[in-house]
């Protein structure tokens, strides 16, 4: 793959990865339909996808080191009883359904789901729309730290629905616990939060598989390249959604997902 496709892709999920637009269902987007990327084979496409999310999820353990700090060893010498530890275990006990729903159904999503536009475009409009209904018509009530086991075990079930591409994982999270009251920076954290576990162990899943290694070291400089620019850009996203949410709604982000979900349908139809 040329580099200017690398860089391209790299800088969408940087950005795709953190805002409530699916990373997923644009990296199929500006590959099978923009033609980024588009003549690289479904195995390399399908590990560098991987990649990108691993440097994502630096980024995510970069920026909110202090906090995971925080949550580990309070989490381990305190337990729930901490306001701070608890959230450890809410984490953990919120990403088994995601985790499961997973193993179990990610195969057939990728087989039906990933090449079918229509529901891709669908999913971003209708999930745009239900993000900035879920967020203006809900009170601010709690923080991450006031949110209780039954708040983590829902907003992780919403989870579930980000395996389908154009849900988005950010945005399902985000919509579920602005909806349970959490106030809407905290539901982003804590959405990012959650995101740690969940593409953790997809990127360990995949580097188990000794494939992934022999298509890595094939092309060492693509997947290197791809981490460090959504590494860089996932880092830069964070900082400026979490400014950005202080002062303003998610307006925006239905905007966007409607009009990339009119484009995508457009596409599909003139490319027959």
């Amino acid at each position: 793959m040329d580099i200017l496709s690398i860089i391209i892709l790299g800088i969408v999920q940087g950005i795709a990865e953190f805002l409530p637009i699916s990373s997923s269902a644009h990296l199929i987007i500006f590959r099978d339909i923009f033609g980024i990327g588009a003549n690289m084979p479904l195995d390399m496409a399908l590990s560098f996808d991987i990649a990108l999310h691993l440097g994502t999820l630096l980024a995510i353990g970069l920026y909110f080191f202090k906090d995971f700090i925080t949550m580990i060893t309070k989490g381990l010498t305190k337990g729930v009883k901490d306001k701070e530890g608890k959230i450890l275990w809410y984490l953990i006990i919120a990403t088994i359904p995601a985790a499961i729903a997973g193993l179990l159904f990610e195969d057939v999503i990728e087989k039906i789901i990933r090449g079918n536009f229509y529901i891709i475009a669908s999913a971003l409009a209708i999930m745009g729309i239900i993000i900035y209904l879920a967020d203006k018509y809900s009170k601010s009530t709690k923080t991450v730290q006031e949110m209780t086991l039954k708040d983590a075990i829902l907003v992780g079930c919403s989870q579930m629905f980000a395996l389908i591409p154009g849900f988005s994982r950010s945005g399902t999270t985000i919509a579920a616990a602005r909806t349970l009251g959490i106030e809407r920076e905290n539901a982003a954290k804590f959405s990012f939060y959650l995101s740690a576990p969940v593409v953790c162990g997809a990127v360990v899943l995949e580097l188990l598989d000794s494939k992934t290694w022999s298509i890595i070291l094939a092309e060492p400089i693509t997947f290197i390249l791809g981490i460090l620019i959504s590494f860089v850009i996932g880092l830069i996203c964070i900082k400026y959604l979490l400014k950005y949410l202080q002062n303003h709604n998610f307006k925006v982000f239905m905007i966007y997902r409607i009009i990339i979900a009119i484009i995508v349908v457009i596409c599909t139809i003139i490319g027959g």
